[in-house]
């Protein structure tokens, strides 16, 4: 799989030291994400699009405590700022996920190495909001993705999304969540651009979010498994910070939820029991 705009991205294991991506240019061709120690490279950059959201907070915040740099992408830059406590790692940005690829190219900028996607709309009025942001807005990223060479996404999705697919269009969950303009039916197409951009994706499929602080262990499905279970925010943004750390999880789709009688596994073995989707 030959991509114009595709990158190979390289991360240190060391959990001692900082940990960095090295980005290729040489090479528009992806090759497995390799794991290597870079001191003298700078600390690689995220960018998160959705970063004041609930869960969009929690991601930074945990990349920032695993070393990474980040750049926070969001709507309205003096609530963001104060979201977050100072920190020179971190540099926030105005972007809005509905205002096309050509400004959120502008805003991940050439530094950034990976993007995961934690927007989402807010209900209201417009009944099209769950098109624009759930669907055009991811779209858009992986445009602007597309536009600076960036070859890591991790999209923040829900379980459900293909519930009638699934046989469960009568499921409680899956009505409530398409109550607001088919907010599940959105983020499943946005999730089939992705699977066709070429570039190296991980989608995490959670279920129910809470805001508590985590309880019971995780646990990790293939797409179209879950239908019901809850999960913590804080555990949703460990996920999606683990997926850039293992090789695992390129090019898979994982639904997650926690249970208490769940056995504790490595983020390892849980992203190696799903299979991989390669076009």
């Amino acid at each position: 799989m030959v991509l114009r705009h595709s990158s190979t991205l390289f991360f240190s294991s060391s959990s001692s030291s900082p940990l960095f991506f090295t980005k290729i240019n040489s090479s528009r061709s992806f090759t497995s994400i390799k794991m290597e120690r870079g001191e003298d490279n700078g600390a690689k950059k995220v960018f998160v699009a959705g970063a004041t959201g609930k869960t969009g907070k929690r991601i930074v915040e945990q990349l920032l405590s695993r070393g990474f740099a980040v750049k926070a992408g969001v709507r309205d830059l003096d609530k963001a700022k104060s979201s977050f406590k100072p920190d020179p790692s971190l540099h926030i940005v105005r972007a809005d996920v509905t205002e096309g690829p050509e400004k959120l190219a502008e805003a991940i900028g050439d530094d950034s190495q990976a993007v995961i996607c934690a927007s989402g709309f807010r209900p209201g009025f417009d009944l099209f909001a769950p098109w624009k942001v759930d669907n055009l807005g991811t779209v858009n990223l992986v445009d602007a993705c597309r536009k600076q060479g960036v070859n890591r996404f991790v999209l923040i999705s829900s379980i459900l999304v293909n519930g009638a697919a699934m046989g469960q269009i009568l499921n409680p969950a899956y009505i409530f969540l398409n109550v607001f303009g088919l907010t599940l039916v959105a983020k499943l197409q946005a999730e089939k651009y992705i699977k066709k951009s070429g570039i190296n994706y991980t989608i995490v499929r959670p279920g129910g979010l809470k805001n508590d602080p985590p309880s019971g262990n995780l646990v990790m499905e293939p797409e179209d498994t879950l239908s019901s279970g809850s999960i913590s925010r804080d555990q949703v943004a460990e996920v999606a910070v683990e997926a850039l750390l293992n090789e695992e999880s390129s090019f898979k789709v994982v639904e997650i939820v926690a249970r208490p009688d769940a056995p504790k596994l490595s983020y390892k073995d849980l992203f190696a029991s799903v299979k991989a989707h390669i076009n």
